[in-house]
């Protein structure tokens, strides 16, 4: 028998999907609004804190850095827990790790917290995923793709209007402390409602690979992070940590691609089929892309410009509008003719939309930034 979910006459997802859905869009809208919401508290942190911007933006870095050390344990982990005590757990240390947040008393310690909060955001989007798949099946994933799609998009949007509002009337503690009640929900519902996924009989964890691939990953992040704080690709604080990762990154797919007797951490051999490895590719650039601007612009908006945190959230809203308008459509279009079609198109608009603002000015009109 057939383990794929039998998708319904009409075509709908069914009721069980759909609850699968929204309770995983919760975890993943917490963990995206996350990301959004610091990056515009950015400026008040540095001043709060009293930190220079370049110490500040290690609470971004950190928690990018942990998120490269635990995802790739995250396919081994859901075998090994089961998708949904897996996703019980890190949404259970992204909570802890939020609060933690909210009572740090430097930039040291907020720090430290974000890096504990992104050891549990790293794996709720991939755990998130594994339980859709697993409810809806292959024939119905790209439309689950665009029920999940709104919200998520919708996050980032909300990230910096939601961080405008509390830091303009509230202490800047609470832009971590809203997480809380929204991870205890979650924890509730996915107790209550998610279903039970068993967990697999897996293979030992591949130790060398982790020590490989986690530690290369995280000191590639932190080549980059370091380019825009010290004199650029240049300053060897910044390109000798990219070469060790880069090292590190090499040595561990010959090792994935030699090691015998079980399976590597990751199955790099998935990048030798063409769709794969365009696809892999293409979500990185669109994810720099993306995230690269949500980085810059609110700094762009608070320090060129002098805008307020509230009038910078609001500035940055019209991206995920549009976004969030055309999900539900591109998830039926990839469904019907492919999603590498619906993809290129995507892509050609993103960058038309994106050449204009590599040449924002002191004096670029509000309109045209938006």
């Amino acid at each position: 028998m057939s383990d794929t979910p039998p998708v319904s006459a009409s075509g709908r997802l069914d009721r069980g999907v759909l609850v699968v859905s929204a309770v995983v869009v919760i975890g993943a809208f917490m963990s995206i609004l996350d990301t959004t919401i610091v990056n515009v508290a950015l400026a008040t942190l540095s001043r709060k804190l009293h930190s220079p911007l370049h110490t500040i933006q290690w609470v971004a870095t950190g928690y990018l850095v942990a998120l490269a050390v635990v995802i790739p344990i995250t396919g081994w982990a859901s075998e090994r827990l089961g998708a949904k005590k897996l996703w019980m757990l890190v949404v259970a240390l992204f909570t802890v790790g939020s609060a933690l947040c909210g009572t740090a008393w430097s930039a040291g310690s907020l720090t430290f917290f974000r890096v504990l909060q992104g050891l549990g955001g790293g794996m709720i989007m991939p755990a998130g995923m594994t339980l859709l798949a697993q409810a809806a099946g292959p024939r119905r994933l790209g439309r689950v793709m665009s029920v999940v799609g709104v919200p998520a998009v919708l996050a980032p949007v909300a990230g910096p209007v939601l961080g405008g509002f509390i830091l303009q009337d509230l202490s800047w503690r609470w832009i971590f402390y809203v997480n809380v009640p929204i991870g205890v929900l979650a924890l509730v519902l996915g107790l209550r409602l998610l279903p039970d996924s068993e967990a697999k009989r897996s293979e030992p964890l591949d130790v060398r690979g982790l020590a490989l691939l986690s530690p290369g990953l995280a000191a590639i992040v932190y080549g980059l992070s370091e380019i825009s704080g010290k004199g650029g690709i240049g300053y060897v604080g910044a390109w000798l940590p990219i070469l060790v990762g880069v090292g590190l990154v090499t040595a561990f797919t010959y090792h994935a691609l030699h090691i015998s007797g079980r399976r590597p951490l990751l199955d790099v051999r998935l990048f030798r089929l063409p769709a794969f490895a365009a696809s892999a590719v293409t979500v990185m650039l669109i994810g720099s892309v993306v995230f690269g601007v949500m980085l810059v612009l609110p700094l762009y908006f608070q320090i060129a410009r002098g805008a307020s945190t509230l009038t910078t959230g609001l500035l940055l809203a019209p991206q995920g509008f549009g976004a969030a308008l055309v999900i539900p459509i591109s998830g039926r279009l990839a469904d019907r003719v492919g999603g590498g079609i619906v993809s290129v198109a995507g892509l050609l608009v993103m960058t038309a939309a994106t050449i204009p603002l590599t040449i924002l000015s002191a004096h670029t009109r509000t309109r045209l930034r938006s």
